[in-house]
């Protein structure tokens, strides 16, 4: 059965009825779903069910529901005083009551995922993408996001974000949410099909205005979130990239201009090809930066060197630009790290697709953001693909220091502590992810494997940033169904 178009639906104290204003769409609501219960007893941006922990969404796009085979699900598995995997976990699926939509093959709810607190409750919502979402009036695959809210005991009330306008839009490729408009609402930013849109509300009102639309060879558009021009407001960052007749690759910075009501471009960097962003401040002086991960420079005729030093970008390179003070150019200095540079272990070769997952917390709480890396391609000894993780730390310079080289630690599923065994083919840094999810004040951080057990998939936590009490869960630890093998469990990851 394909997903409709909600009726449109009353206003009230918790309730945002909204107009999808697009040229042959029709009417249609989203609402902020209600919570139930007393608010969090902490304040944590991914608490789902209240109780003052952080949690994890895992999507697993290609989960079998029902039956249907990529049907997709998303696992939220709650934090809590021992950490994740051990105190449980919940499974959303548009089979769950009151999500929009219904299982069906394909549909690959869970494509992306995010934890946010969209009304402003202490409680974390989840926004999840289908990209694969046939649509009745717009077509096959013209994807749709939706919002579950959390609650104390589960999940809660679900409605529909937004739905691709045509057959093949691919709407919820990607997902992110942040307050654009300095009003204390949250702009729902979502990435199809060469485009992105976002849905932005503005008091009572709301609307939904194109932020880019451009040939991004087929991949989901990379964004984060960030104030990068340090003005107060948080802005967006875009990435994409693709190859061939109509090579175009960039990296663009997005901020609401009130006076016009749409998005505004104010930074690029051009012929820059990225896998992951991620928005931090890695030197401590106050301003945004922006980490760019497995980049690569894709066009012929560049001069700029637009990822750094060539040679830096060799198996991934991450490439850093740092923020400024209000009114100041962002992105004026740079630096450019891969497995190559001083202080960061293993060596840089071709395929470990270094910075593929990026991540951002100051794990060693120094006042200074900390980047976890993953390079999914990595080769453990003679074993092909099976994927490390890196915690880079931040520093007076940033992730570099002044001597040129980076102070680090490495993990993968040989390194001692770190349950499991590394394979070809695991993956094991596919999508990494930070947050408290003990309450201890320390971040900890998750890092997925998709390849793992034959591509079931799992996650590793990683208390602290540290292979000490490092532990591993996967759907069959969690007690999930998987009538087949192949889910990919592990990727992608949000929390924060």
């Amino acid at each position: 059965m394909s997903a409709s178009l909600p009726a449109t639906a009353p206003r009230s104290r918790r309730l945002l009825a909204l107009a999808i204003a697009a040229a042959a769409a029709a009417t249609a609501s989203f609402a902020v779903p209600p919570t139930a219960g007393a608010a969090a007893p902490r304040a944590t941006a991914s608490d789902f069910n209240g109780d003052g922990y952080a949690d994890l969404a895992v999507g697993v796009p290609d989960g079998t529901v029902g039956g249907h085979s990529k049907a997709g699900y998303v696992n939220i598995v709650r934090g809590g005083p021992k950490g994740l995997g051990a105190h449980g976990s919940f499974r959303i699926t548009q089979a769950t009551a009151e999500v929009p939509g219904t299982p069906e093959a394909g549909d690959r709810f869970g494509a992306s995922v995010a934890l946010v607190d969209l009304n402003g409750d202490g409680i974390a919502e989840l926004l999840a993408g289908a990209p694969g979402e046939d649509v009745t009036d717009r077509g096959a695959d013209a994807g749709m996001v939706s919002v579950v809210g959390g609650t104390t005991s589960g999940p809660g009330v679900g409605s529909t974000v937004l739905t691709g306008p045509s057959p093949s839009a691919a709407y919820g490729k990607s997902v992110a949410a942040a307050d654009l408009t300095g009003g204390g609402n949250k702009t729902i930013v979502i990435g199809g099909t060469d485009k992105v849109v976002a849905r932005v509300i503005v008091g009572e009102d709301s609307m939904i205005t194109a932020v880019l639309a451009a040939p991004m060879g087929g991949r989901a558009p990379v964004l984060a979130t960030g104030d990068f021009d340090s003005d107060g407001m948080a802005d967006l960052a875009v990435a994409y990239w693709t190859t061939g007749t109509s090579t175009q690759s960039h990296v663009r910075l997005w901020k609401w201009d009130a006076e016009r009501s749409e998005m505004a471009n104010f930074w690029n960097t051009d012929n820059a090809g990225v896998t992951a962003l991620a928005a931090g401040d890695f030197d401590g002086d106050g301003n945004t930066d922006l980490a760019l991960g497995e980049c690569r420079e894709i066009a012929d005729e560049n001069i700029d060197d637009p990822c750094g030093p060539e040679q830096r970008a060799k198996g991934g390179g991450i490439h850093i630009h740092y923020g400024g003070p209000a009114g100041g150019w962002f992105g004026s200095r740079a630096q450019t790290l891969n497995q190559d540079t001083a202080g960061v272990p293993g060596v840089a070769e071709d395929g470990d697709r270094f910075g593929a997952s990026l991540a951002v917390a100051d794990v060693n709480r120094d006042g200074r953001d900390d980047l976890v890396a993953g390079a999914p391609g990595e080769a453990i000894g003679s074993k092909d693909r099976a994927g490390a993780a890196w915690l880079l730390h931040g520093g007076a310079q940033g992730v570099v220091g002044a001597d040129g080289a980076a102070r680090s630690v490495a993990w993968n599923q040989d390194t001692a502590r770190v349950p499991g065994v590394a394979e070809a083919g695991d993956a094991f840094g596919a999508a990494v992810a930070t947050a408290d999810h003990n309450g201890d004040g320390v971040p900890d951080v998750t890092v997925g494997s998709p390849g793992e057990n034959a591509a079931l998939g799992a996650a590793w936590l990683l208390p602290k940033g540290a292979a000490a009490g490092s532990a591993a869960f996967s759907p069959r630890s969690l007690g999930l169904p998987y009538p087949s093998t192949v889910h990919r469990y592990g990727q992608p990851l949000n929390s924060r």
